[in-house]
């Protein structure tokens, strides 16, 4: 009987062992759930049975927690998601629009988020790329020409709405929306064609005006040239006539003289003999003695001809 019993106390022994050993481990593995790590940026929601708790859990180390707790961690960071569409005017002409949304999640409303649509993907799936993509629409049947995109006024009147009704409507299904902006816009080709051409003719229109605006200019420095070398040339005929004129009164001063006193021609003629009598070049005087008035040099050329002999 006694043998019975160690046999049976040895299984129970070893049956404890492994219950202490499965409660150890057991009480590790719950030791380490009752700390939760939240990446930088990011917030944590749990769950508790599938049923979603209300409060946020921060970045950080969150201890203690509840280790039946279930994580869903959402990036609070700022995000950008790019959309394009083709976007149709009030002329039926659709326009390749190409937008970038900067947006970022509302940790304080990630529960929410968590209990009404799902994770950060879904939510833009179901929330952000539908309403960017029905907004772009809307906007632009406001849009008369297609051509009007390219109007800074109607670019910034686009990007403005967007923000404000996209915004709007996102801040309630907790994103907040920081700024729409336009990427680029690209036209139908045959517009992008007829608008390359009105450039051109403008291009050569301004060309034109700029080469019509020299050849005025160069006209203007001609007439001004021109005008300048006429006042120049009635400048110097007025300064001629001013001399014509005071040496014509010269000599009728000198005829007026000579009229008036037959004596002048003599006193002239001895003021010259003076001036050649001055000059210490000279050596040889010729004098008519004949003349009533000895003037120099004044009948060699008549003595000559007539065959007198020339007096000194």
């Amino acid at each position: 009987m006694a043998g019975n019993s160690n046999q049976i106390y040895v299984p129970r022994l070893k049956f404890v062992s492994v219950i202490l050993i499965i409660a150890f481990f057991a009480l590790i593995l719950a030791s380490t759930r009752m700390f939760k790590t939240v990446p930088p940026g990011h917030v944590g929601v749990a769950t508790l049975f599938g049923e979603v708790q209300s409060n946020v859990f921060p970045e950080g180390l969150n201890f203690p927690v509840n280790p039946l707790y279930e994580w869903v961690l959402y990036d609070a960071r700022q995000k950008s998601h790019q959309e394009q569409a083709a976007v149709p005017s009030q002329d039926q002409l659709r326009t390749q629009v190409d937008v970038s949304v900067q947006y970022r999640i509302d940790g304080s409303k990630a529960p929410l988020i968590l209990k009404e649509t799902g994770t950060a993907a879904q939510v833009m799936e179901v929330h952000l790329i539908p309403k960017v993509r029905s907004l772009l629409r809307e906007q632009g049947k406001k849009v008369k020409r297609a051509e009007d995109f390219f109007s800074d006024e109607m670019q910034d009147m686009f990007q403005k709405t967007l923000t404000e009704e996209l915004s709007e409507y996102l801040l309630t299904k907790g994103i907040i929306v920081e700024q729409v902006l336009l990427r680029d816009i690209k036209l139908p080709d045959f517009i992008l064609r007829a608008i390359e051409s009105k450039k051109e003719r403008e291009q050569e229109v301004e060309k034109q005006k700029a080469e019509l605006e020299r050849y005025q200019t160069e006209q203007q420095q001609v007439v001004v040239k021109a005008k300048a070398e006429n006042e120049a040339a009635e400048m110097e005929a007025q300064r001629r006539k001013l001399l014509a004129d005071a040496k014509a009164y010269e000599i009728q001063q000198i005829n007026e003289a000579i009229k008036n006193n037959p004596a002048y021609i003599q006193l002239e003629a001895l003021k010259t003999l003076t001036d050649i009598s001055s000059d210490p070049a000279a050596k040889l005087y010729f004098i008519n003695g004949d003349s009533p008035m000895p003037l120099p040099l004044m009948h060699i050329g008549q003595e000559a001809a007539a065959g007198k002999p020339v007096s000194q």
